[in-house]
Formats: C-alpha cells, sequence, structure tokens
C-alpha cells in the first residue's frame, strides 16, 4: 500500500468502541466527587473526557465550580495529595464495574472487520490504564471486537494530547508515516491527540461523549432535537481542528476512501 493510502485507524475505547456515551468513567467520576462533596454536572465532568484519568480529575478540580466547593467544604485549596486520593477512588470503583461497560458500540466490529479486511491496520489509544484494561479487553474481545494494538498513557508516559499514544501504535505496528494514519474518536481531546501526531482526525456523532446524551435519551429524542444536538456537536469537533465528522461508526469506510482520494 503506497503512501498516498490509510494504512492504520486508531480509535479511542470509550464512546467510541465500546460503552456507548463513555457512560463508566462518567458515572465514576460522579460518584466519586459526589462522595468528597464536590457536585459537578454531567457537561463539566464531559469537558476533559479523553484525557489520562489522574490529569482529568485535576482538570475537574480547577473548574470555579469545583474551587468553591472545595475551599467551603475543606476550609483550604485542593493539594497533589488530594488528586492521589480522589484517583485512587475512582481507578478502584472504576475496576469493579468497567467490564460491565465494555460492550462494543453496534456497528464497531463490522466496521473493523471491513476495515481489516481492506487491509488497513487496527490501533488504539485511551485514558484508562493498562490495570483498567485488563478488564476492558476480554469483554470486548468476547464480544468481537480485537485491535491489533492497544497503548495505555502508563506506556508512554503521557497521555492525550500528546501524540506519544498514537507514535506507538505506528511503532508497534510499522505504519508511517503520520498522514497514513486516521484517528478517530468521541471527545475534543481525541480530535487533538489526532492532529499532534500529524494524522487525520476524524469525530464520531453517535454513541459519543461529545454529543452527550445515554443511548435511551438518543432513542427518545425528536429528530429536530437531535439534528440541532449534532449540528452543535459538528461544531465542536470542526473547531478543535477536525478533518471530518461522521455521524456513525459505520460511515468511517466510506471516509476513508474520501481521504485516500484528497490524499
Amino acid at each position: 500500500m503506497s503512501n498516498n493510502h490509510i494504512k492504520m485507524v486508531v480509535f479511542d475505547w470509550a464512546g467510541t468502541t465500546v460503552d456507548y456515551g463513555s457512560s463508566a468513567p462518567m458515572d465514576v467520576f460522579k460518584m466519586v466527587f459526589d462522595e468528597m462533596g464536590i457536585e459537578l454536572s454531567r457537561d463539566e465532568i464531559n469537558g476533559p473526557m479523553g484525557m489520562e484519568k489522574k490529569a482529568h480529575i485535576k482538570a475537574l478540580l480547577s473548574l470555579d465550580n469545583a474551587a468553591v466547593q472545595w475551599k467551603e467544604h475543606y476550609g483550604r485549596m485542593w493539594t497533589e495529595a488530594d488528586v492521589e486520593e480522589i484517583y485512587e477512588k475512582f481507578e478502584d470503583k472504576l475496576f469493579d464495574v468497567v467490564a460491565d461497560y465494555s460492550k462494543p458500540i453496534d456497528g464497531v466490529v463490522e466496521t473493523v472487520n471491513e476495515l481489516k479486511k481492506n487491509g488497513i491496520k487496527i490501533g488504539s489509544t485511551t485514558g484508562y490504564n493498562k490495570r483498567m484494561m485488563t478488564k476492558v479487553i476480554p469483554a470486548a474481545k468476547e464480544n468481537g471486537y480485537e485491535p491489533d494494538c492497544i497503548v495505555t498513557p502508563d506506556i508512554t508516559g503521557l497521555g492525550r494530547p500528546t501524540p506519544f499514544m498514537l507514535n506507538e501504535c505506528m511503532r508497534v505496528l510499522n505504519v508511517y508515516p503520520p498522514k497514513t494514519v486516521v484517528k478517530v474518536g468521541d471527545t475534543i481531546t481525541d480530535i487533538h491527540e489526532g492532529k499532534n501526531a500529524g494524522a487525520w482526525s476524524i469525530g464520531l456523532l453517535v454513541g459519543s461523549n461529545l454529543l452527550g446524551v445515554s443511548k435511551d435519551e438518543y432513542e427518545k429524542m425528536s429528530e429536530e432535537e437531535l439534528a440541532k444536538l449534532k449540528e452543535v456537536t459538528t461544531k465542536k469537533y470542526m473547531d478543535a481542528g477536525a478533518d471530518m465528522v461522521i455521524d456513525n461508526i459505520t460511515e468511517l469506510p466510506q471516509a476513508i476512501e474520501k481521504i485516500n482520494e484528497m490524499m
């Protein structure tokens, strides 16, 4: 395959290939912060989604709303020790439940199989650490999804939005140059990861964290409500630098064909 065609797709996990809406980290973050006496909205929690989880916690604690509540509740500003405590609580709770959230999203298995049939390698990056993925990987595999490469932030030392996890997928699967790689994700941080690596970045709407609705909420929304929500979400992706936005993951092979034509 020449350097004028896509050779690899690098997927995110929660919200992109498994766990519709990235519900597992969202639910556990909400639970842990509630226990700490800090009330955050879904939009606030979702803002940094896609980052390495300790960095995500720092981003949440740095919100004005969280900082004010912390000062009122504890009489001081938060510290690195507090970040560690919250992270340990988060990791323990998520580890207990994450397998239950790791079923592939509709269309993922079929799409990945089609890509593989076309000779495209499948990489993956995530905000979860290696320990967490010991629960996620078998659950996804049991239901038919198995990428060729899985890179976590503790492998590279730095997570998104840096390009290093994606770079590691390129190294492991021997794929280069970056213009032959597509990053597909459901958060702004995913888009930044792809662009920082010099790859193409595609944002996903259905099932995404950025769209911000559960599967049940999605199915109950009117066509007009969905169209408006998707328009707003698409703009967020494009403002972040996305090269394309697709409605459903099953549209990815056609999107890749368009990129190949552009190249």
